[in-house]
C-alpha cells in the first residue's frame, strides 16, 4: 500500500498518443506495486518514453534523458520508446545513471525490481490519482489496441522502431475499457500506431477488424462515448462508417484521417498508400453516414521536391476537405529514411512560410466549422473547470459548476473568434 514514504517515479512522455497510453499502463502497474507517481524533481526513478518520428524529436529525447539524469537527486533514468529501440547504446552512454529498456512491457517490472517493491501490492485508494480516468490524472483515457506498422512511408522510421503491425485480442481490449470505466472514464479513445489495420482473432476463431471491434465494445460495455484516434484513409471503410452511424452519440463524430499532403505527386514521393481521389471518396462516404462529422488531419509542408505549385495544390485540397482540425508540420529530415537523401530539399525559410500559411488556413477552416455547429446539440467532456471538449474535438466553455470528467449534453450557443464554442447545459 502506498505510504507517504513510498518510492516515487516520474513519467516523461515525448511523442504520440500511443506513447501516452503506454505510460498510463506503466503508471497503473507501478501504483499497484506501491509506487507514487511524482514530478521529476521529486522522483527516485524517471522513465522517459522517447519518440523518433523526426530528427528534432530524437534530439528532444536525448535532451530529456540528459536533463533527468542531471537532476540533484541523481535518480535512476530508464529510457524506453522508439529512440531506445533504435539507439540504445547512445542513450545508455549519456550518463552513468541511465539504463535503457527497449521493451516497454518490461519497464514497470524493471523499475519495481530496482525499487524493491512487491508486484502483488495494492495501491492506496486515497492516492493522488485515485478516482481519475487514468493513473496520471488525464481524462479521456486511451486504450491501445494495435502497435507497429507495415507501411514504408519515405519520411518515417517508426516502423523500424515499432516493428510489424500487431493487434490486441478483443477480450483484452474489453478488459481495458472496463478497467478504465472502473476508474471513472466516461469516454475512451482507441489508439494504435496504425489503428485502421487492426486485425485479431475474435470469438469462434473469426478475424475481427476495427469495425467489428467497435461493434463489440458498444455491445459488451456501457461506456458512454468511444473515440477513434488517427486512421489511414483506406481504412475509413463503409463498414466502419456504418458502425459509427448506428452508434449515434456513443461514438464521437470525429475522424482524424491522415493526409500528409493534398498533392498526388508529393504523396507519391512519400510512398503513401493512397491518392487524393481516394481520400475525397472516403470523406464523402463518412460525412454521408455521420451527419455533422468533424474531420481532422496531419499535413507536412516542405517535403523534399515540393514545388510552389505542389504546395498550392495541397492547400487547395485542404480547403476543399473543410478540415476542422489540422496538425501542420514542417518536414524534418530524419536520418535513416529515404526522404533524408532525396533531391530537392526545401529551404528552411520557404518551409517556415509554408507552415505559416498552412496554419493560417487551419485556423480559418476551424473557425468556419465551429460556426457551422452553432445551434447544434453535442456531448461535452468536462476536462477543466468551465471548459470541455465536444464530440468534434472543439473546445467548449461550460458551466464551471459541472463536475470534472462528466459527459454532459449542451446546446452550442455561440462561437468566439478563436473557434472556442460556448455551451448551454441541457436537461
Amino acid at each position: 500500500m502506498t505510504t507517504p514514504t513510498a518510492p516515487t517515479v516520474a513519467l516523461v512522455n515525448l511523442g504520440c498518443r500511443v506513447n501516452r497510453v503506454e505510460l498510463d499502463l506503466m503508471a497503473s502497474e507501478l501504483e499497484r506495486a506501491g509506487a507514487r507517481i511524482a514530478p521529476e524533481g521529486e522522483a527516485d526513478v524517471v522513465v522517459v518514453n522517447t519518440c523518433a518520428v523526426t530528427g528534432e524529436a530524437e534530439a528532444k529525447a536525448r535532451k530529456a534523458v540528459r536533463r533527468a539524469a542531471s537532476l540533484p537527486g541523481e535518480p535512476l533514468v530508464v529510457a524506453t520508446g522508439c529512440v531506445a529501440s533504435l539507439f540504445a547504446d547512445e542513450l545508455a552512454a549519456l550518463a552513468p545513471n541511465v539504463v535503457v529498456e527497449r521493451d516497454k512491457g518490461l519497464v514497470a517490472g524493471r523499475v519495481i525490481e530496482r525499487l524493491g517493491l512487491d508486484c502483488a501490492s495494492e495501491p492506496d485508494p486515497a492516492g493522488a490519482c485515485a478516482g481519475t480516468p487514468t493513473p496520471t490524472g488525464r481524462t479521456r483515457p486511451g486504450i491501445k489496441v494495435q502497435d507497429g506498422c507495415d507501411n514504408r512511408c519515405t519520411y518515417c522510421i517508426v516502423w523500424k522502431a515499432r516493428g510489424k503491425a500487431r493487434s490486441v485480442v478483443p477480450a483484452e481490449v474489453l478488459r481495458s475499457v472496463r478497467e478504465a470505466q472502473g476508474r471513472g472514464a466516461r469516454e475512451v479513445v482507441l489508439t494504435g500506431i496504425n489503428l485502421g489495420c487492426y486485425r485479431a482473432e475474435g470469438e469462434g476463431g473469426r478475424e475481427m477488424g476495427l469495425p467489428g471491434l467497435l461493434d463489440l465494445l458498444l455491445e459488451r460495455t456501457d461506456v458512454e462515448r468511444i473515440r477513434l484516434s488517427s486512421i489511414e484513409p483506406p481504412d475509413v471503410t463503409p463498414e466502419l462508417c456504418a458502425v459509427m452511424a448506428r452508434a449515434g452519440e456513443r461514438v464521437a463524430p470525429f475522424l482524424h484521417v491522415c493526409l500528409q499532403s493534398g498533392c498526388d505527386e508529393t504523396l507519391r514521393r512519400m510512398a503513401r498508400v493512397y491518392r487524393t481521389d481516394l481520400f475525397r471518396r472516403v470523406v464523402e462516404t463518412a460525412r454521408e453516414a455521420v451527419p455533422g462529422l468533424a474531420l481532422g488531419t496531419d499535413l507536412i509542408v516542405g517535403f523534399p521536391g515540393e514545388t510552389d505549385e505542389e504546395f498550392e495544390a495541397s492547400l487547395a485540397f485542404c480547403r476543399e476537405m473543410s478540415f476542422a482540425k489540422m496538425h501542420v508540420f514542417r518536414y524534418s529530415r530524419r536520418p535513416g529514411t529515404p526522404a533524408a537523401t532525396m533531391p530537392g530539399q526545401v529551404d528552411p525559410h520557404v518551409m517556415a512560410e509554408r507552415g505559416r500559411r498552412a496554419r493560417a488556413l487551419a485556423d480559418e477552416l476551424r473557425l468556419a466549422e465551429a460556426r457551422r455547429l452553432v445551434g447544434a446539440r453535442d456531448l461535452v467532456m468536462v476536462q477543466y473547470p468551465g471548459r470541455g471538449v465536444s464530440g468534434g474535438l472543439f473546445d467548449v466553455l461550460v458551466d464551471p459548476a459541472l463536475p470534472l470528467d462528466s459527459l454532459v449534453p449542451v446546446r452550442l450557443a455561440s462561437v468566439r473568434g478563436d473557434a472556442t464554442l460556448v455551451g448551454e447545459t441541457l436537461p
